[in-house]
Parts: structure tokens; C-alpha cells; sequence
């Protein structure tokens, strides 16, 4: 089984200061469910980990979320694509918990969900907590440019701590290179 984990926020749809507490505020980056539905297509499953704070802060409910993630998913079946499995830590940052990233908790949920090994999983995101976590966990780290990524890009270089992590202009790009990786046909569709 192929697995790939994904970010939410910030590497599948827009980022917000201000959290996204509603499906009408959640909105797809471009080519990011085309990408999904690719990686789909060629055999991998994929599965979101995501922290949601504002669960904790109080400003969305577990409904909220779930309407979001509905949302998602009736959009990636119009591009004939799905999320295996939505997976966040709720907890308010100051809670301690062990499923926030960059802890590896939920990393490690996913791997004993899916009954595989982390160690060449790909974690892609747009932030250090992604690259932290999917070293944390021992999967593979992959950096996309898109929402903080940039940002991210550049207090990782400022600390020379690139090391071992692939850097990939958005969500898509990510998918190509896993696709070319397995010899897949779609690695040049879009």
C-alpha cells in the first residue's frame, strides 16, 4: 500500500489567519483536489492530519468540521478522487497533548490505522510543524510553497535545517514527483 499524508491548511486549501471555522470559508488551492485525485488514481491512499486549535479555542464545533470535511470530499469527487481518512488534534495549543504536531501522535494513529511503517511515508505540508512532525514520526518530510511555505522555507534555511527535506513549488508538484517515482502515467496529467 502506498499512503501519503497531507496538511490541510495551507497546502490543500487557502490559509487563514482567522481560522477556517465554516465550509463557505474553505476554499481549494489551485490544482490541489486535481493533485489528490491523481495520487488517488495512481494507487495512494491519502490521508489528512490536521491541527484544528479552533476546536479547543472555541470558535468552530466538531459539526463545523465535519460539514468542512464533507465538503472536501463532495469536491473531490467531481475530479473522481477522496480522503481516505481526516485525521486532527483538537487541543488547544497550551493542552500538552500528544497528537499536536510537531508531536508524533497522530502520525502514529495513521500508521497503526493503515498498518504501515512511517519510514517512507510522505508528510506534505507548509509548515515546520509538517516538517517536525514527519521527522518526529520517521516519515518522509516534503515542503510545499504554498500557504506558510515560503515563510517556512526560509527560517529553515536561516537555520540550515533543510536537511532531508524535498521543497515543491505547491500540492501538485509534490504529486508528480510521487507519481514519477512509481512509474505512474498521470505523474504528467492535469
Amino acid at each position: 500500500m502506498r499512503l501519503v499524508i497531507l496538511d490541510r491548511d495551507g497546502t490543500i486549501n487557502e490559509e487563514s489567519d482567522d481560522y477556517i471555522k465554516s465550509p463557505e470559508e474553505w476554499h481549494a488551492l489551485p490544482g490541489a483536489l486535481e493533485a489528490i485525485a491523481r495520487l488517488n488514481r495512481g494507487g495512494w491512499r491519502v490521508v489528512v492530519a490536521s491541527n484544528q486549535s479552533g476546536l479547543g479555542r472555541g470558535l468552530f464545533t466538531p459539526s463545523d468540521l465535519l460539514g468542512i470535511h464533507h465538503k472536501i470530499q463532495g469536491l473531490l469527487q467531481t475530479h473522481g478522487g477522496e480522503i481516505d481518512a481526516f485525521f486532527f488534534c483538537p487541543h488547544h495549543p497550551d493542552d500538552a497533548c500528544g497528537c499536536r504536531k510537531p508531536a508524533p501522535g497522530m502520525l502514529k494513529d495513521i500508521s497503526k490505522r493503515f498498518q504501515t511503517a512511517l519510514s517512507h511515508v510522505p508528510m506534505i505540508g507548509d509548515s515546520e510543524k509538517d516538517v517536525e512532525v514527519a521527522r518526529n514520526a520517521g516519515a518522509r518530510p516534503m515542503l510545499v510553497l504554498t500557504g506558510r511555505g515560503r515563510e517556512t522555507l526560509e527560517r529553515l534555511r536561516a537555520r540550515n535545517a533543510l536537511d532531508g527535506v524535498e521543497v515543491f513549488d505547491d500540492l501538485a508538484a509534490a504529486a508528480n514527483t510521487l507519481l514519477a517515482e512509481h512509474g505512474e502515467e498521470e505523474a504528467d496529467a492535469t
